[in-house]
């Protein structure tokens, strides 16, 4: 399909910069060679009206009494402007406090769905969308039992308390990711009602994840999860939703993550794992994930609670697939990018300590993002792919309510 595409089409396009480049380089070079002045980038977008202004009305009634009026609904880049305001310390306090209000919704809302009380003081760590093995949710997990057996080792351990948020959906004949939302939902079963652990780890599973959904959990978000191999994401949009709704990213350089640290700052990300360049040396010359795990303590008491079917004593071998595939052959180097997964987890705990600096940070990628609305990719895609005329229209006033 693609091949037929790229015959029949006048304009070739990516959704992010590095998505567009492997098409030239890698996915389509031949006809990028052929027809290079088809190959262009258009990076994905959000619509600011639902994905700021209608999921998050605290936040939004913020940004519109900062910036004098609602045109930013329609303009997002006038967000920039809320750059100095990072530096005033009343503005922290109230970005913070909305913040506090919409993790305190949610926290109903998992009261009411899956009843479990969750800690507010907590960092809502949060990793939403499909499943996917080259998105990693796995990863998270192996970080979850990770935090948890330190815990183990040693009850009396200083750790910033964490919420860890998954929701998302598997095709349906996808049995290694339906393996990874059996063995998240283990890990809190096995987390949750451990008394070691109580109010400082808890693992929810939203079920049935759907938009309306996402509408509750984006505002919410602390710490978005955007940890796929690096190569393998086409753009994710999950990421600009979550930073425009302040939260930090940790994540690889892969799809629109590359852009969104280039537009908030590096110090702004967090950074880990193998590039895509990296990851394709390393498979070219040889990848056996069992050196990784002899080279990490941590991965390896990790790996032995799975072996030793800890988490699911119930049902033996139930997690024996996915070991197999992580220890045997690692597709998407899960294994490999973990020891450094821990360190960038590391120093994010050691930020989330600084509230101030924290919501500093927060408020920063807020201001930064106004590239990702879609209102501009479309207008790009009009502009320099359709030619097409802008036709002005009047809109009714929006209400925020």
């Amino acid at each position: 399909m693609a091949h037929l595409a790229s015959v029949g089409s006048h304009s070739v396009n990516g959704v992010a910069a590095l998505h567009s480049e492997l098409l030239r380089t890698e996915v389509l070079r031949d006809f990028a060679e052929m027809w290079p002045e088809r190959f262009n980038n258009r990076t994905n977008g959000v619509t600011p009206r639902r994905f700021l202004a209608q999921c998050n009305p605290r936040l939004a009634r913020l940004l519109t009494e900062a910036l004098g009026d609602e045109g930013w609904i329609t303009d997002l880049s006038r967000l920039k402007a809320l750059e100095p305001l990072a530096e005033d310390a009343r503005f922290r306090a109230r970005f913070r406090r909305i913040k506090r209000e919409n993790k305190a919704m949610l926290a109903d809302w998992i009261r009411t769905h899956n009843g479990l009380e969750v800690n507010l003081d907590s960092l809502f760590d949060v990793q939403v969308k499909r499943f996917h093995e080259y998105k990693r949710q796995h990863l998270n997990a192996l970080h979850v039992l990770h935090l948890y057996n330190r815990i183990k080792r040693d009850p009396q351990i200083d750790l910033v308390p964490r919420t860890f948020l998954f929701a998302g959906k598997s095709a349906p004949g996808y049995y290694l990711a339906k393996k990874i939302i059996h063995l998240i939902n283990a890990i809190g079963e096995l987390v949750n009602h451990d008394h070691d652990v109580a109010g400082r780890l808890k693992v929810v599973f939203l079920e049935n994840y759907s938009v309306t959904l996402a509408e509750q959990i984006v505002p919410a978000a602390e710490l978005s999860e955007q940890i796929s191999t690096a190569g393998k994401e086409a753009s994710g949009t999950g990421n600009m939703k979550f930073g425009l709704n302040g939260a930090l990213t940790i994540g690889t350089l892969d799809g629109a993550n590359v852009e969104i640290r280039d537009l908030v700052g590096p110090e702004n990300f967090f950074l880990f794992g193998l590039t895509a360049p990296e990851v394709a040396e390393r498979r070219a010359r040889g990848y056996n994930p069992v050196d990784c795990i002899q080279a990490s303590p941590e991965l390896r008491e990790v790996i032995d609670r799975l072996a030793r079917n800890e988490v699911c004593p119930q049902q033996p071998d139930v997690f024996r697939p996915l070991l197999d595939n992580l220890v045997g052959s690692d597709p998407y180097f899960v294994l490999a990018d973990f020891a450094a997964y821990l360190r960038a987890q590391e120093e994010v705990s050691r930020l989330y300590r600084d509230q101030e600096e924290w919501t500093r940070r927060a408020i920063l990628n807020v201001a930064r993002l106004g590239h990702f609305s879609s209102d501009r990719t479309i207008q790009e895609y009009a502009r320099e792919i359709w030619d097409l005329e802008p036709c002005p229209i009047a809109l009714p006033h929006y209400v925020q309510e």
